[in-house]
Parts: C-alpha cells; sequence; structure tokens
C-alpha cells in the first residue's frame, strides 16, 4: 500500500504564489526590450528561425522547475512503501506500587522500593508492544502514570517515585481498586494488574477481597508480590546523630494476597532477595502473552533529498546554458 506524505506541507502552498509571481516576471522581462517596426512581415513569416531561438526560453523554464522542485523538497515528501500484516504479543497492565516507608527497609539493595523500580523499569522495557501504566500507593492511592505505550514517560514517571509523598499506612484495597479502575475499560483481550506491596492492609476505605472481587467480574488477573526477608529487616531512622538501623519485623499477609491472586485466576510470589524478585518478573513475563493482530507500515522513506539532487542539477545545466549556447546577445 503506497502513500505519500509531506512533513512541511505549507511550502506546497507557496507554489500558488511562486510560479505564476515568475511567469509573470518572464513575460514582464520580454516585454521591455525594443519592438522594431517593419513595412511587411511576410518575408519573415516565411523564414525559418534557428535551433537557438527555438530553445531561447528554455532556461526560462527550466529555473521555473527549479524552484518548483526546491519547495517540494523543503516540504519533506515521504512514501510509505507496505503494510504488513502481523501477529504480535501484547496485553494491558497497571503495576501497583507499595511506597510506604517500611519500603525502605535495606534487606533488598540498595532497599525495597529501589530493587522494585528497577526489575519493574526492565519488565517495561521488554513489553514493548503493551500499554502499560503505574499506581502507587501508601495509606492512599494515586495514578502515577496512566497506561500508555509511550515507555519512556512511563519510565521517567517511575523512576521520580519515592516513599513520604502519600499519606503513612498500607492500604491494599485502594491501591487495587485504583489500577482497577484504570484498566477495567481497556479493550484488551488481556488485563493484568501487578501488585508489589511489603506489608499487611492497614489503611484505606476498600476491603482488598472485595476489590478483588470487582477485578474478577472485569476479568483482570491480579498477580501479588510480598517483598521483604522472612523474620526481620534492617530499616533507616535518621536520628541526630545521622543514619541509624532497626531491626523490625517483616508482616506481609500472605494469606490475603494469595487469595486476592487466586480469586482473580493469577499468581502469589514471595520474593525474599533482588534476584528472586527478578526471577518473579520473568516468570510473570513469560505467562502473559496474548495474541493481537497488528498492521504495521514500513517506516517512512524519506526522498525530499531526491527533489533537491534534481533540483540542483537542473540549475546547474540551466545556468550553463544560459550563459553558454543560448546566451542571449540583448
Amino acid at each position: 500500500m503506497n502513500s505519500i506524505s509531506f512533513s512541511y506541507p505549507i511550502f506546497l502552498w507557496a507554489l500558488i504564489v511562486v510560479i505564476p509571481l515568475m511567469i509573470f516576471l518572464l513575460r514582464k522581462d520580454k516585454n521591455k526590450f525594443a519592438s522594431i517596426k517593419y513595412s511587411n512581415l511576410q518575408q519573415l513569416k516565411t523564414s525559418s528561425s534557428t535551433w537557438r531561438v527555438r530553445l531561447r526560453n528554455i532556461p526560462d523554464y527550466l529555473r521555473i522547475l527549479v524552484v518548483v522542485l526546491l519547495l517540494v523538497a523543503a516540504a519533506r515528501p515521504h512514501f510509505s512503501l507496505s503494510k504488513d500484516d502481523k501477529s504480535i504479543e501484547g496485553i494491558d497492565i497497571i503495576m501497583a506500587l507499595d511506597v510506604s516507608p517500611s519500603m525502605l527497609a535495606e534487606d533488598f539493595k540498595p532497599n525495597r522500593l529501589e530493587s522494585a523500580k528497577k526489575v519493574a523499569a526492565e519488565f517495561i522495557s521488554n513489553r514493548k508492544n503493551d500499554e502499560i501504566g503505574l499506581v502507587v500507593f501508601s495509606g492512599e492511592a494515586f495514578t502515577q502514570c496512566p497506561p500508555t505505550i509511550d515507555h519512556n514517560v512511563l519510565l521517567e514517571l517511575l523512576r521520580q517515585t519515592k516513599s513520604g509523598d502519600l499519606q503513612d499506612g498500607t492500604a491494599i484495597g485502594d491501591g487495587l481498586t485504583t489500577a482497577i479502575n484504570r484498566i477495567k475499560d481497556s479493550k484488551a483481550k488481556s488485563k493484568v494488574i501487578i501488585l508489589i506491596t511489603d506489608g499487611d492492609n492497614n489503611a484505606g476505605q476498600i476491603d482488598p477481597l472485595q476489590a478483588a472481587s470487582i477485578a474478577k467480574e472485569y476479568k483482570i488477573r491480579v498477580y501479588t508480590i510480598g517483598v521483604g526477608k522472612i523474620g526481620q529487616a534492617p530499616f533507616p531512622i535518621q536520628t541526630p546523630f545521622g543514619k541509624q538501623y532497626q531491626q523490625m519485623d517483616v508482616k506481609i499477609d500472605e494469606g490475603l494476597l494469595t487469595s486476592i491472586a487466586n480469586t482473580t485466576g493469577a499468581k502469589y510470589f514471595r520474593s525474599t532477595k533482588n534476584e528472586s524478585l527478578q526471577e518473579i518478573f520473568k516468570e510473570i513475563d513469560s505467562m502473559e502473552k496474548s495474541i493481537i493482530n497488528l498492521s504495521v507500515y514500513n517506516e517512512k522513506k524519506d526522498v525530499g533529498h531526491r527533489f533537491a539532487f534534481v533540483g540542483l542539477v537542473l540549475l546547474l545545466l540551466e545556468t550553463i546554458l544560459r550563459y553558454t549556447v543560448l546566451k542571449r546577445n540583448y
């Protein structure tokens, strides 16, 4: 399927003004030369003209053509040469990330939150055909990035995500509901939420299991990931003497997270170190594949330089003809 488009079509509109103006100037230029009066033109009508006379206007026409070609080149034309129909893997995904202060615990390096962000970024980079969004939650929930195919924007917003901007607490139900609202109206055949937390539900207005039932109604699978070592973890505390560490109990409601995942037909994972978190995301990546049909157009081919090259060649030819074999002596 062939098509043509222009990056700067405004230059094409200039042709409407430039071409008539050049024709007008050419005629005006010819009319300024003095005419010779003859008593009888009969002999001139029967006389033959030379090839130079017949071709004397060629340089003028070439100049007009050069202007046309250069304006077309300035408009930056491109051709789309073909269309490929192919099947690719793609789904809609929302990542719901716990940013409560406990995510700063350093049983993961450098801490739970930064480790989760790093692995999530790798996951996003590998899902080039998916619309992915980001919801963050603590004692309340917030949409950090709506679902988008522009993963550069998403990755930048993920990079900026930090703990402390939201009310303290862990509102798993609110975070899950916010994620559901962002993806429930998607037309994709497969809809997924990946919920990452290191605690139990102790804040918010919505019961997590009720939110899971809503996700099931919308055919959304919710993969849950509990982040944190079993037992205790070092938690940084700022004191007048600098950063100190306090050992805190890791409290993850694995029963709740398992129920959420099972209700929606997904799976619960427990991550106790950076490497296991990476493996979890790889497993989710391998499980969540959906084939969609896509029409892919080949990258547009810029042909403006060809018009410019032909225009410059004709300009050179016009200059040579005008000042050599078709030179006028007036």
